[in-house]
């Protein structure tokens, strides 16, 4: 059992948190509706064009496939303990793929694309505000985060506790020992360091994010994983409002990697920090970030699955569609621009634009034993810049039926860094009861 399971279950057992259950009953659980009256089963259709031009023209690919997602989440037994399930059920169809794919679609032991399906499933607990999941879940957090866009949303395998008995304070502990990739059928994938692309038996986490007050919000939270690493996190959000069609947002984010014990992936010793602003009048939004790198190696994280399909475990403002700009040495600076159409009429119409430039990568410097040796040079650059456009059906049967078209580019200083991508996405979720 990992430190962290070991704490929850200890306090979950002992005398003193035994002895606060019957205060317990004032929180979400004495509101209770029961097992099946709680329950909703919702099935997302999600259709998946994605075209990937490397100009090196090694690995061009594309891929269209179309998922039906099947999401079903139970209601919480009544009384002081609740119990409950949750369950997914993925079907993933290919339609068509051409040259190399693009990673949507799972690789048979013939190195084929072909339809494919996943199931995972979760049991739950809840006392008063406080919820235990056990199973196949999707994380939310700075240091495993589940919330990507591919045809297959990411899923990993363990322990979750999380937390709302305090008001405005959010805490959260975990232990993963498994994953689902972008393309995987497996529940118990392994979970990797992406960049190293080494494996590890485990994550453990804890954090807690707290709302000060309705302008500030603030995040700490640390992972351990054997013979790997030691992170941090620590982040804020501000939000000040200028009038009633103008606001300015504050959001910094830092991280700090150390290697742990055999350090398998070599030394690591990194600090990563981004800082972005962003200006709100009416329907307009402009954002200007600046992030940087400190250290001899990249500011990695989790990658999950047999394919290592990078998980959205990086919070730093700067990580884009195609690069994270998280290279060692590496300095970096975005300019953003959204617009809500709902101001002009057309409510659901939103537009994003950005560029993002990095230089100063110099990765020459890694362990020459480690996983990062060699993947970077000297006074490396690139950038990455791009256009996407959604649209979200505001009523009707339609409703909720989202469509998003995504072009970006990417350019390095080696060719191969150099890609062209575009992406077609419509996603509709329908409520089965």
């Amino acid at each position: 059992m990992s430190k962290i399971s070991a704490l929850v279950f200890g306090l979950a057992s002992s005398p003193m948190i035994a002895g606060l259950f019957p205060m317990a009953n004032a929180g979400q659980q004495s509101d209770a509706n029961g097992f099946i009256q709680g329950s909703q089963l919702v099935l997302t259709n999600r259709n998946y064009l994605f075209n990937h031009d490397f100009k090196g023209g090694v690995w061009d690919g594309r891929d269209w496939a179309h998922a039906l997602l099947f999401s079903y989440t139970s209601g919480f037994t009544q009384g002081t303990v609740g119990l409950g399930v949750d369950a997914i059920e993925n079907i993933i169809l290919k339609l068509d793929e051409q040259g190399n794919g693009t990673g949507n679609l799972h690789r048979n032991h013939d190195d084929e694309t072909e339809s494919f399906t996943h199931f995972g499933m979760a049991l739950k607990a809840r006392v008063s505000n406080t919820v235990i999941k056990y199973g196949t879940q999707s994380p939310v957090s700075p240091m495993l985060a589940d919330i990507g866009s591919r045809i297959q949303p990411l899923t990993a395998y363990g322990l979750n506790v999380m937390s709302k008995e305090i008001a405005g304070l959010d805490l959260e502990a975990a232990h993963f020992t498994g994953s689902t990739g972008w393309n995987s059928s497996s529940r118990k994938g392994p979970l990797k360091a992406f960049y190293a692309n080494v494996d590890v038996d485990s994550i453990d986490y804890a954090g807690a994010t707290y709302k000060v007050n309705d302008a500030l919000s603030v995040s700490l939270y640390a992972a351990y994983i054997e013979d790997l690493w030691r992170q941090y996190y620590s982040g804020a959000i501000y939000t000040l409002p200028l009038s009633k069609t103008q606001s300015l947002n504050v959001n910094f984010n830092l991280y700090r990697t150390l290697d742990e014990g055999q350090a398998v992936a070599g030394d690591i010793n990194n600090t990563a920090w981004s800082l972005a602003a962003s200006y709100t009048w009416g329907a307009h939004r402009l954002t200007l970030a600046r992030q940087q790198i400190h250290g001899d190696v990249p500011m990695d994280y989790i990658g999950q699955g047999n394919e290592n399909s990078p998980s959205y475990s990086i919070y730093l403002a700067n990580s884009a569609q195609t690069s994270d700009f998280n290279a060692p040495g590496e300095k970096s600076t975005q300019i953003r621009y959204d617009l809500d159409m709902a101001n002009f009429g057309v409510p659901g119409l939103t537009l994003t634009t950005r560029y993002i430039y990095g230089d100063d990568v110099d990765g020459t410097q890694a362990d020459p034993r480690g996983a990062y040796a060699g993947k970077y040079g000297a006074h490396g650059s690139e950038r990455e810049y791009g256009v996407q456009v959604g649209y979200v059906v505001q009523s009707g049967p339609a409703k909720d039926l989202a469509i998003q078209v995504r072009q970006y580019f990417h350019r390095g200083d080696d060719l191969g860094l150099a890609s062209d991508q575009f992406r077609l996405m419509i996603s509709h979720p329908l409520s089965l009861f």
